[in-house]
């Protein structure tokens, strides 16, 4: 490859995807090692009825395009519970996490191994054909990153930045799934999925860093 990085992707999302269960997966090597430190995932995680009924939860809520910094995002999104404004930097609370999705933040933390309280903030995304998310780590003011994926088959891919070029790993997001990132996974690697050709949904919990609750301090002191 051109940048000189040590590869582990696999092919882009396509009629290949089909072929990719027997590939090299960041999931776990031969031992049931975690080949990214940092990430833990979960096949099976839902059921299908599960899927089925948080798609059409997601679908009923107030989604809005994706706005960063003037641009928006063919994603459509809906948080909870905190909300970070790209636009500003600004930290504050949102509206409360709605009730019918509280038993999947109990079932999040339990994987996770936290308690359901710290999983503070959760985020609905709706990916319509065309649609992805580009290159970053998420925002400092968070820690863990809990995800749900739901509806198609997504690669995630990841990179570190080497001297020259990057490492590369990626994991595929199968329906009913849920992955979290911490540690090494969130801190020092980059993720992205590409844009999709079948609509895809998902859930992410997020916890606060210790950054994060030093400014949710400051805006409830403020309010």
């Amino acid at each position: 490859m051109g940048d000189g990085a040590r590869y582990l992707e696999m092919p882009p999302i396509c009629a290949q995807l089909a072929r990719m269960s027997s590939e090299l997966d960041v999931r776990a090597d031969l031992f049931g090692h975690a080949v990214l430190p940092g990430l833990r995932y979960r096949d099976d995680f839902l059921s299908q009825s599960d899927e089925a009924a948080l798609i059409e939860r997601i679908n009923a809520r107030d989604l809005a395009p994706f706005r960063f910094q003037g641009w928006l995002g063919k994603r459509l999104t809906a948080t909870f519970g905190w909300s970070y404004d790209f636009a500003s930097g600004s930290f504050g609370r949102a509206e409360p996490m709605p009730e019918e999705f509280l038993p999947f933040r109990e079932r999040a933390a339990a994987f996770a191994g936290l308690p359901a309280s710290v999983l503070e903030q959760m985020l609905l995304i709706r990916y319509d054909v065309g649609a992805g998310i580009g290159w970053h780590r998420d925002r400092p003011v968070f820690e863990h990153v809990i995800g749900i994926s739901l509806g198609s088959l997504a690669p995630m891919r990841f990179r570190r930045r080497l001297e020259k070029g990057f490492e590369r790993a990626t994991v595929r997001l199968v329906p009913r799934s849920i992955y979290m990132l911490s540690g090494e996974a969130r801190q020092d690697w980059e993720h992205s999925i590409a844009a999709l050709e079948t609509p895809r949904w998902s859930i992410t919990f997020r916890t606060l860093s210790d950054k994060g609750k030093a400014r949710a301090t400051m805006a409830d002191a403020a309010n």
